[in-house]
């Protein structure tokens, strides 16, 4: 038996990552398959150096073929060989790549807050919890409490009280 096929190696299986190349930085980021397309956005946006753009949105291309945009909402996908992952910048839609070599899809822009000086998106700080705010919020229990022991005790001695006006009639 020596014409005994060899066993065919088990297939590898589809990677469980996706790779984006950011075209403000050169770098590629793996982000897992279905990541939501805003998510992997603030990502890559929050590395970035403050001097390069920020990327608007991710699209998947491949030579010959019309781009396909992904919305913040959009989970990331891939569409098989030759389709690739890229971040879009302001640049890409300021200067427009001439008639013929590439369709660019139309898009809006997402606003969202910036800085003070406008280059980069807010930071959200969180403040601390000081002791002025647990005393304001265990002021307005005692306030809460008292109001109601006011109407506890308003309402008890309320029968009393009509008796008393009826009786003084």
């Amino acid at each position: 038996m020596a014409s005994e096929a060899a066993p065919e190696p088990a297939p590898h299986p589809p990677p469980t990552f996706l790779e984006v190349k950011c075209k403000s930085s050169g770098k590629t980021r793996r982000f897992a398959v279905g990541t939501d397309a805003a998510f992997a956005l603030s990502i890559i946006n929050r590395k970035l150096d403050p001097s390069t753009p920020l990327a608007l949105h991710i699209e998947a291309f491949k030579e010959g073929e019309e781009p396909i945009a992904f919305g913040p909402n959009s989970p990331l996908v891939n569409y098989g060989h030759g389709w690739h992952l890229h971040t879009l910048t302001e640049l890409d839609f300021l200067h427009p790549v001439p008639k013929g070599e590439r369709v660019q899809p139309v898009t809006t822009r997402v606003s969202t807050v910036t800085s003070t000086d406008g280059s980069r998106p807010a930071e959200i700080v969180a403040t601390p919890i000081s002791f002025l705010y647990i005393g304001k919020i265990i002021l307005a229990f005692i306030l809460i409490f008292l109001l109601g022991l006011i109407f506890t005790l308003a309402l008890e001695n309320l029968p009393g009280f009509i008796l008393f006006v009826k009786s003084s009639m």
